[in-house]
């Protein structure tokens, strides 16, 4: 199964603070914040949502095809990626601009503030499905992660006029879109990735309610947080996956990245729904014990080891066959 896999690639700046952001806000003040927060530390990373879920998709053997446009200054993520099980053919690389910046910092609850320059994300949108389909050989499916908003409009309509099932995953575009936009991008999809909060937002500003979006996708994905994920189909009974123990919670982003890594690589290999769920939790565990949302390790042994633990015998041996 050929999965394209569209949306930003980036450079993230990771910094923590110590404290709690809600203990530097005012409730009556709140119309004119004005804040700067001293940090304890500094990480530069690799990232972007696409690429962090490409990466993953590599780690597990599923060799995704990244979508996406980056500046000059790709040449060494791209070695990056290449290494790891990606391939990087079709991504376009702008003259002009540098590779999209995400800058977040991180409290002592793990809430999160963040901002992102788009560099040369903007230039996303003049990329063709229809050439990564031909020079592929053909595509199966098509996630469409957050990235320059006509990119995203452009390939879901490429993906509908050409019949190419394809995922709906705004994730921190929501924000900035309108209704209209929103009810453009997720008609359609064969599936709808978000958090319970993405769930609310979507309804909020399309105006349709929780049955009627899922009556316009195939299948919705809603990530929990600590309570796992939860995936909806109509006619179809929910199914809800739980999530491995961890060691430690060390630094959250990615985490739903890496959940999406895993859940598309268990479409990749033919799983069920609740197998390739499984699958997304483990890898988003992993995750969110690594500081960077690429600079975990996928050691098969204990991979499978603490994915057994968590999810049975029965489950393990299934994954196993795929994973290798």
């Amino acid at each position: 199964m050929r999965i394209a896999v569209t949306g930003s690639i980036a450079t993230d700046h990771l910094m923590t603070f110590p404290g709690r952001f809600a203990d530097q806000l005012v409730a009556d003040q709140l119309h004119t914040v004005s804040l700067s927060f001293l940090v304890d530390a500094l990480d530069v990373r690799r990232g972007g949502v696409a690429a962090n879920i490409s990466f993953g998709m590599g780690q597990l053997g599923t060799r995704p095809i990244l979508v996406g446009a980056a500046g000059s200054d790709f040449d060494e993520y791209r070695a990056w990626l290449d290494r790891h099980g990606v391939d990087t053919a079709s991504v376009r690389i702008s003259e002009t601009l540098h590779t999209a910046r995400f800058v977040c910092t991180t409290d002592a609850d793990h809430n999160q503030i963040g901002s992102f320059y788009t560099g040369a994300m903007s230039e996303a949108r003049l990329i063709e499905l229809k050439t990564v389909a031909d020079r592929v050989g053909g595509l199966d499916l098509v996630s469409i992660g957050a990235d320059d908003p006509e990119a995203m409009l452009r390939h879901t309509e490429e993906c509908r006029t050409r019949a190419i099932p394809f995922a709906a995953d705004f994730s921190q575009q929501i924000a900035r879109m309108e209704g209209e936009e929103i009810r453009t991008l997720l008609d359609g999809a064969t599936y709808l990735f978000c958090n319970e909060y993405e769930k609310g937002l979507i309804e909020s500003k399309t105006g349709w309610t929780d049955a009627e979006i899922l009556s316009r996708v195939g299948h919705r994905v809603t990530t929990l947080g600590a309570n796992g994920v939860r995936i909806e189909s109509v006619g179809q009974d929910t199914i809800e996956v739980g999530v491995p123990e961890e060691k430690a919670k060390v630094e959250p982003t990615g985490v739903g990245d890496a959940f999406r890594a895993g859940f598309l690589s268990g479409l990749a290999w033919g799983v069920s729904h609740e197998r390739a769920a499984q699958v997304g939790c483990m890898l988003a565990t992993l995750v969110i014990e690594t500081v960077g949302t690429q600079e975990y390790e996928l050691r098969r042994t204990d991979f499978m080891d603490r994915f057994t633990k968590a999810y049975g015998d029965e489950a393990a041996a299934e994954v196993r066959t795929h994973l290798g």
